[in-house]
Order: C-alpha cells, then structure tokens, then sequence
C-alpha cells in the first residue's frame, strides 16, 4: 500500500500521517530495543522530518539518556504513552514506530539488524537481510535516491 500513511496513538488523541514512502523500514533485535518496547524486536520506519505532518493533537516529548552515553529523543501521546516516532538528531530524521499505521500490512523489513541479540526462537523471513550487528553502511537499508535534497 503506497503512502500516505495515516497514524495515531493507541487512545487517539494524536494524529498524524507520513506523507512520503519511507526512506528504510527494519526490525532491530538489539536489547536496548527489546527493552524499550517491551518485546522482542522494534520495528523502524525512517521518514524525512518534513513528510511527517501533524493531523490532531499535540505530542509530548521524551528524552532518556542511556549508560553508554547515547541520548534517545522522540514524540509520544501524554494521555497514553504511546511512543510515535524518534528523533534522530544526528542524521535529521524522524524514526516512525510501524506500529502506530492504521495500516501497516504490506509493509516489510528490508532487514533485520542486531541478530547476534536476536530471541532465539525468532525465525527471520527467507531472504530477509541479516545482520549480526549494525551495518557497516547504514545507506544499505535506505533509498538512496530518497536521501538526497529535492530539487
């Protein structure tokens, strides 16, 4: 199913759609992953900041600061928690969480990372991309073409 992609929080008081078809979508099996969301993996959908727009609502913002250093930056609904998306303030993205689309079928990883900390009944797709780690060129997972300023 082809953009745009209508999302919300789980009580529905922020709406917001991506505009564009994303530049990435994979599944990070790493464990600061797994801890923030309470499952096994988390699913990201790496948009452009400017083909998120806002529809309803005003989100919240979080901010944690991780034991390695790392900051972790995003949106969320106050009245539910739902996380919406990240902030990647270092390459200038935003990191959609799939999982707030009202309708994500159709939608597949182009790769799995962090495997090496994968659970170990999870039985990637075949074909599926892995990687133990993350990639060397994380331009591997994106469209390139996408990437580049418009025009």
């Amino acid at each position: 199913m082809p953009a745009p992609y209508a999302g919300h929080c789980l009580c529905g008081a922020i709406r917001y759609r991506v505009t564009r078809e994303p530049l990435a979508f994979y599944a990070c099996h790493c464990t600061d992953c797994q801890r923030r969301t309470g499952s096994a993996f988390a699913l990201s959908m790496i948009v452009k900041r400017e083909d998120v727009e806002l529809l309803a609502g005003s989100p919240g913002t979080y901010e944690a600061q991780l034991p390695d250093g790392r900051r972790k930056a995003g949106r969320l609904c106050a009245a539910c928690g739902t996380r919406l998306w990240g902030d990647s303030r270092k390459y200038g993205f935003y990191v959609v969480q799939p999982g707030t689309l009202v309708q994500p079928h159709g939608l597949e990883p182009v790769a799995h990372l962090w495997m090496c900390e994968a659970q170990p009944w999870f039985v990637p797709q075949p074909g599926s991309k892995l990687y133990e780690r993350q990639p060397e060129d994380p331009t591997e997972l994106a469209d390139t073409d996408r990437m580049q300023p418009e025009t």
